[in-house]
């Protein structure tokens, strides 16, 4: 079951994260084909660590990328500063920094891959 690893920049990455992680609990697509947990980010080789959390999708047969794509780009309209979210899972990472649908497309296409 392949594991993602979420994470939200900016200012306000605490708050913003957890609003993420009730917005993916909100919608059932994702509840229903992931245990969503938010975890201390590991830290980067050479750090000691990081207050930083993540959220942390544990997939289940049948999750959909898609639908976490779609997710994350529907909630990042809804904020007044939309926030740039990393998506990293089995060693691809993607960043979302754009409402672009050719984003959207290229996660779904990174996080399918694997």
């Amino acid at each position: 079951m392949p594991e993602y690893c979420i994470s939200v920049g900016g200012d306000s990455q605490g708050r913003d994260l957890r609003q993420l992680a009730q917005w993916f609990r909100q919608d059932t697509s994702i509840r229903t084909g992931a245990t969503i947990t938010l975890q201390s980010a590991p830290p980067a080789e050479g750090e000691m660590g990081t207050a930083l959390d993540v959220i942390a999708l544990i997939t289940q047969t049948g999750f959909s990328a898609a639908s976490l794509a779609m997710a994350i780009s529907a909630w990042r309209r809804t904020r007044p500063s939309a926030p740039v979210v990393t998506v990293e899972c089995n060693g691809v990472r993607v960043t979302v920094d754009s409402g672009d649908p050719a984003t959207v497309t290229r996660l779904v296409r990174a996080l399918e891959s694997e």
